[in-house]
Formats: structure tokens, sequence, C-alpha cells
């Protein structure tokens, strides 16, 4: 194939993304439409594989990680070898200081990576091996030791049906800044990879998913939420909850401080962080990154905790295409607007003007990068580009994001009064206050 011919391919593909990325957002709010293989095969050795950059931390700490394999004796799952619910997280965490002590942490595991890449190469008309999760870095180093003090604990649940790793900057941010942060995977719903190799595929379903399954989805996450706190409870202890027993971080133990606890998802996960709130009050504050909170919104059947509401403080953080509380508008949500009249606890409405409901999840700087990386400077790619994620400077989009929910939780974790908190800044421009 010559230059010419190669150009005029890749050029040719960039039309077909922008043709197909209407149908890929109409089904991503709760599910994606996309099927994988758990361990994709290369498929055109003309293209490089591209790993990706992570925004740098904005905090003054050093990063570090860690995993935890989880068992859940009260729960059954015959799927599992153990026969009982398993699961797996990352914790994020304010290092002691790097000095080299550990290896970098990778962005993926090697079968999570594969799955996902494989999801969006075949989205997207690109072979498997381009996108390049597993050889991506983090800024956190793993198993490093937990800073000195105590630190408040934020949980994370990730969109439907995504891998705990696609919100790894905005984890890195808050850990950077004091925090310590751990993201849950779901099993059987989101793609999974166990310290044996084990791999358990998520949902990839053709068709968006019933109310149903979203109530039972919700349901078991919630389930999920609950189980990893007591196991942090098992950590702050003395005891070590890890499957395998493998060795934790130095400090974490005394790092915990269980007494501020927050949580916060994306898209489902929002959602998740509610219903947690709901059931749990050892949840203290909870952020909602564009997520309904109903099980279907055609249906509207919406969910209990939008009909109740909190008594705890609770940040509401939309996309430009969803989630607003008139129901004259477009994009009108039920559930939002239901959980902003019975809301008794604080309340914040934001919206992240120009913005796709991708924007709000690592997707904001990947797309960009892969697109850039396989088609140069083709001029259809801030088209594509902005069809997905929105538009406006990326860089504004994620700082905006990062600053409002590190604010959110200093304030209510940490009892610091924040000014961003109480009326529309000229920092953030495309940050308005939905009233």
């Amino acid at each position: 194939m010559t230059v010419r011919e190669a150009t005029m391919l890749r050029m040719a593909n960039c039309r077909r993304i922008n043709q197909a990325l209407v149908g890929v957002l109409a089904a991503a709010l709760l599910s994606t439409p996309l099927t994988a293989s758990a361990d994709p095969e290369p498929q055109d050795p003309d293209y490089t594989p591209v790993t990706f950059d992570l925004p740098a931390p904005s905090g003054r700490y050093d990063l570090g990680t860690t995993e935890l394999h989880l068992v859940d004796q009260d729960r059954a799952d015959s799927t599992a070898p153990s026969g009982k619910r398993e699961l797996m997280v990352s914790v994020w965490y304010p290092a002691a200081g790097i000095g080299g002590n550990g290896p970098v942490a990778k962005y993926m595991p090697p079968k999570t990576a594969a799955y996902v890449g494989r999801q969006w190469s075949e989205a997207f008309w690109l072979p498997g091996t381009v996108l390049d999760f597993a050889n991506t870095d983090t800024h956190a180093q793993v198993g490093v030791p937990v800073r000195s003090g105590k630190h408040p604990v934020v949980l994370f649940s990730p969109g439907y049906p995504f891998s705990r790793f696609l919100n790894t900057q905005q984890a890195e941010d808050l850990a950077s800044r004091g925090y310590i942060v751990v993201t849950m995977d779901h099993t059987g719903e989101t793609p999974v990879q166990f310290p044996d190799g084990r791999f358990v595929p998520g949902h990839n379903p053709d068709e968006p998913p019933t109310a149903e399954l979203i109530h039972d989805v919700v349901d078991t996450r919630t389930a999920d939420a609950r189980f990893v706190l007591n196991q942090l409870e098992q950590v702050d202890a003395g005891r070590n909850p890890d499957a395998e027993q493998r060795e934790l971080p130095r400090g974490l133990r005394n790092g915990l401080d269980l007494r501020r606890t927050g949580m916060f998802g994306y898209s489902l996960g929002g959602y998740t962080a509610a219903n947690t709130m709901l059931q749990d009050r050892r949840v203290q504050a909870g952020a909602n990154l564009d997520g309904t909170l109903s099980d279907s919104k055609d249906d509207k059947l919406v969910g209990e905790v939008a009909r109740k509401g909190l008594k705890r403080p609770f940040l509401l953080f939309g996309s430009d295409t969803s989630q607003r509380l008139d129901p004259k508008a477009p994009y009108y949500d039920a559930s939002w607007a239901a959980f902003w009249k019975s809301q008794q606890g604080w309340k914040l409405n934001l919206q992240l003007k120009g913005s796709e409901h991708f924007a709000f999840c690592d997707f904001r700087f990947v797309f960009d990068q892969l697109f850039h990386h396989v088609y140069g400077e083709d001029e259809l790619i801030p088209i594509a580009v902005g069809k997905l994620v929105g538009k406006g400077d990326e860089g504004q989009a994620v700082t905006a994001q990062r600053d409002y929910l590190a604010a959110f939780f200093d304030q209510f974790l940490r009892g610091r009064p924040q000014s961003l908190l109480r009326k529309e800044s000229g920092k953030f421009p495309a940050v308005g206050f939905v009233r």
C-alpha cells in the first residue's frame, strides 16, 4: 500500500467513525452495544499500539497504589471458584515519598486491557492491538508506603459496564490531594482480572439493559460497596482481608480515617453512590457524575433514592446532554428532578456546558490521543472527538471536574468551607449552577 493509499484509507475510516458516533452515544448512557472476546487477537500489523498520557495529578503528594482481592463469604456466586462473591478493588493513596521503591503501576492488567481495548477498537474499525492500556503508565507506584497521618476515604463505582480503571485520573487526583480512594469492579458486570490470571468478562448486551436488569445491578453494586466498607474496617482493625494474603502497603492500616468516608460514581456508578448512601450511613457525602437515578429513563422508573432523597450532602454534576431538571427543557431527567425536590441534605447541581456523557471518564482525553495517533492531524478529528466527549478545552474540562469534586469532599469530609461551591466561578466559565 502506498503512502497516499494509506492516507486515503485512514481518511475514509475517520469519516466512518464520524457517522458511527451518534449510534454509539445513543446507547452510552447506561450501556455500550459493543462486543469483545476476553483474549482478542491482533488484526492489523500496520497500526502501532498507542499508550496514553494521563493528566498529571494536581495535588502535592506522590502517589501509591495497591489492589485487594476480596471474597464475601455471606453472598453466594456459583460462577466463582470459591462459590462466593469475589471482587477486585484498587486503593490509590498519598505516598510517603516515592524514591524508586516500587514499580510504576500500569493503567490496566493485561486481560482487562485486551478486552476493553478490543471493544473500542471494534467500535471505531481499528485493530484490537491499537489501544494499549496494558502498557500505559499511571502516576502511582505499586505498594509504596502510605503517607503518615489519617486520610479521608472515598469509594468509587464505575459506569455500566465499565472497568474501575476508566476513571483513574480522578482517583489519582484525589489521592494526590490527601485522600485514600478505593475503586471497585463489580464482577460479572464490569470486566475484571483476578490475581491468579482468571478473567471474568463484563456485560456486553447487544441491546440496552432492561429496567429490571439495571435495578438488579444497582442492588448488587450497593451490596458490593457496603462489603468493601466492611473490609476496609478489617484493614483498620489490623487484619488483612486480601484473599491471597498479599502484603499491604506500610501505613495503610493507620492511614484510613473511616469516620470521614465519601463516595462518588460515574454514570450508573453515580446512582450506586446515592443508593449506597440511602442504605449505609457510613457514607457521609456523595457525588454523581452524569448518571441517571432511575432504572429506566424512558419509562421514568425513578429510583427509591430519588423519591426519598438523602439527609447528607450530595453533588450532582451533569453533562450538557442529560440530567436536566426542567420538564420543558431538552434532556429532562425525571429522576434528577425528583431527587432535587426530595433531597433534605446540602445539594448542588452543576452542568459542564458543551460536554457529552463520556467527558466524565478517562475517555475525555483517551479518544483525542487515539484519533491523533491513528489519523494524524485530520480535520475531522475535532468533530469526532466533540461528538464523543463534547466541545471546549480538554484541560479546562478535566481541571473543572477535579476541582469541584475535591472542593465538595474538602467541605464535607474535611470541614473546609469552599467558595467554589457557593457561586459560579470565573475560573470555570463552562461550569454552570443549575437551580
